[in-house]
């Protein structure tokens, strides 16, 4: 029936008028999308990397035209469609419909564009799959955050201020002048006409569809569109529209694990390469099965893990000491009883990824842990709470925040923790929607934590992390020593100067807390870690080293420089391992995906990069690996870190999704 009465009621002249219409709709966007495209690169050009010149600018122009091709042309499809159909309902009031769609379009892009530059500022990247997070996150403290941090208010104003304009713009552009094809006196001429218009129209489409080119050889999409050399000019060569389309195919491969189906025979090929055992089992705990070496005498009374939020390890580096912000942990490394990693990476870009690597022992492989129900039927074998309450501990985590938090109380007491502690459990402190700020947090962990009962104490702070509410001049902050050291470029930003001193904060009550726990217990053993890094450089365009990497530190009674060697490199995953291997009896059998730091462990892999002692890389091996210390070390095996790779990934995500069985 609707084919008929469009049929009825469209002539060729009204079809004409549709399609030409939508073609400006297309154009009008077209031309939107790459002013976006200029502002971002115009307003983000701090982050430019060094080697950038106009030709990689232009190029990413080029290859965002293209792209953009495809967006401007799926949003005109959809409107020439609406608005087929609405005339056959009402054809005089076809015209309003379009202008309403075109309308909401400039609103939503505008939005979309005045958003993107406050999360390439935090997150280095367009718009990813961590949009899809906010499901699972505080929503309420998050909007606080946007409104203290990025004045969300401001930006919101500015956005549709910006949007009216363009819509008025858009308005006048569609009421330009339409053109009609002549009506010939042959109908033969007329047919022959009508179809050279069609094939050209059919044409367009297709040129249009595959991102300026006629074939599917020439096709481009998100995935192979990074065609510079520079981070910014690669995400800016994706339009929102692009960008927020990758973020949903990312997320629906975290949501479904599309690609990383395996065999169970793969699965044994890769945990003989992980493990180096040469068996034959059809359990996969007989391939992650250890026994430590027994490095000690006595195992001690207390053990405190601290992952601290956005504690990245570059200020820890000696390019940096001047800024005196990572004073304490210094401090804290440079006494004997310590051992410091330099060279060592996070779970993932978020601190939920921390915590599921750190508490499960798997690896970022495309499974969101604490949304599994396979997490919640039992602690996995390789979860760190079940392995230390074996050797007599009773584990419990201690939050700043609130339990609710991507359901982390009900994750970790389902991976074997005996007790979860957060904001709601500490009385008269203070700090924001986040959480409590970490005096708080240490003070209730010292009362907590009794002498004569051994526990193991996972302790997650949040003071470092927006909106940033702390009272750094109660707290003895001195902006001005930190701004004299800061670059020229950078001495006027304030939001620098107050992450900086989150930071300094963040640094000097963890110093703190270790040396009144080690006062108080002196029988315990303490792991420093930051959840992630990527938040906060001083440098726009900083190296992949300094921009991912996270420190490693173990101090306490029995810890000496030589607890570990020289020479190691790691990830999250190592740290029950290494742990395990420095208060664990001798042949105390224990299970991990990761390997100990002890035993010379010197390779460390996440979601998407990879670290050595001597250099730092992208696991799909597309960019040369960055070296850390001399460019005349030799460089891994490229072969050796892709098998690696895909080795730990793969034997995470089947064991945490289909258990120890190697078979469906």
């Amino acid at each position: 029936m609707v084919l008929k009465s469009i049929t009825q009621a469209l002539n060729w002249q009204k079809f004409y008028e549709l399609i030409q219409q939508d073609i400006k709709l297309f154009i009008y966007l077209l031309v939107l999308f790459m002013l976006f495209r200029i502002g971002f690169i115009g307003i983000m050009q701090a982050y430019l990397g060094d080697g950038t010149n106009w030709t990689d600018i232009l190029l990413a122009l080029y290859y965002g035209l293209k792209l953009s091709l495809k967006s401007a042309g799926l949003l005109a499809a959809t409107s020439f469609l609406s608005c087929l159909i609405f005339y056959c309902i009402s054809p005089k009031r076809v015209v309003y419909v379009r202008k309403l769609i075109g309308s909401v379009y400039t609103i939503v892009l505008t939005i979309l564009f005045f958003a993107r530059i406050p999360f390439y500022q935090q997150f280095h990247s367009g718009f990813n799959q961590l949009i899809f997070n906010t499901v699972n996150d505080d929503v309420y403290a998050l909007v606080i955050s946007l409104i203290d941090q990025f004045n969300l208010p401001l930006r919101l104003v500015g956005a549709l201020v910006g949007a009216g304009f363009l819509c008025f713009l858009f308005c006048k552009w569609l009421d330009t002048r339409i053109f009609y094809l002549p009506k010939l006196k042959n109908w033969y001429a007329n047919i022959a006409m009508r179809l050279v218009f069609l094939v050209v129209l059919y044409q367009f489409a297709v040129f249009v569809n595959f991102g300026g080119s006629l074939s599917f050889a020439g096709n481009i999409d998100w995935e192979n569109s990074g065609v510079t050399k520079d981070q910014l000019l690669n995400e800016a060569i994706l339009d929102d529209g692009q960008a927020l389309y990758r973020a949903y195919e990312i997320n629906g491969r975290l949501a479904s694990s599309t690609g990383l189906m395996f065999e169970p025979t793969q699965i044994a090929g890769y945990a003989h390469q992980l493990t180096g055992k040469q068996i034959e089992s059809d359990n996969l705990d007989d391939y992650l099965k250890k026994s430590a070496q027994g490095l000690r005498a006595e195992k001690p009374k207390q053990v405190f893990l601290i992952i601290s939020e956005s504690y990245a390890n570059w200020p820890l580096l000696d390019k940096y000491k001047n800024l005196n912000i990572a004073n304490g942990v210094k401090n804290i490394i440079a006494e004997p009883d310590s051992a410091y990693v330099s060279t060592f990476l996070p779970n993932g870009m978020s601190t939920i990824s921390g915590v599921m690597g750190i508490v499960t022992g798997f690896t970022d492989a495309n499974l969101y842990l604490t949304t599994m129900p396979e997490a919640y039927k039992e602690p996995y074998s390789t979860a760190i709470a079940p392995q230390m309450k074996k050797l007599g501990y009773r584990a419990k985590f201690w939050y700043a925040g609130p339990s609710s938090w991507e359901r982390v109380k009900d994750f970790s007491l389902a991976q074997g923790f005996d007790d979860f502690y957060g904001s709601g459990d500490f009385e008269g402190a203070t700090g924001n929607v986040w959480g409590w700020d970490d005096e708080y947090l240490y003070d209730a962990v010292l009362k907590g934590v009794k002498t004569a009962e051994p526990s193991f104490n996972i302790v997650l702070n949040v003071s470092n992390h927006s909106p940033f509410t702390v009272d750094l001049d109660k707290a003895g902050f001195d902006r001005e020593a930190v701004t004299a050291q800061l670059p020229d470029s950078v001495k006027n930003d304030q939001e620098l100067v107050k992450q900086l001193g989150h930071f300094w904060y963040a640094d000097k009550m963890l110093a703190e807390f270790v040396a009144r726990a080690k006062e108080k217990y002196p029988d315990s053993v303490f792991i420093i870690v930051g959840d992630h890094a990527d938040r906060m450089n001083i440098d726009k365009t900083p190296t992949m080293y300094e921009r991912y990497g996270i420190p490693f530190v173990v101090t306490g009674k029995g810890i000496s420089k030589e607890s570990l060697p020289a020479g190691v490199a790691g990830s999250h995953i190592d740290v029950m391992p290494t742990l395990l291997e420095l208060i664990a009896p001798r042949s105390f059998t224990y299970y991990s995906v990761g390997n100990s730091l002890t035993k010379g462990n010197a390779f460390g892999a996440n979601y998407g990069f990879w670290i050595t002692p001597n250099y730092i890389g992208k696991t799909d091996m597309v960019a040369q690996p960055e070296p850390i210390t001399s460019p005349e070390a030799p460089e891994p095996d490229p072969t050796m870190v892709q098998g690696t790779v895909e080795a730990v990934r793969s034997v995470s995500w089947w064991r945490s999704k289909y258990g120890n069985q190697l078979a469906k």
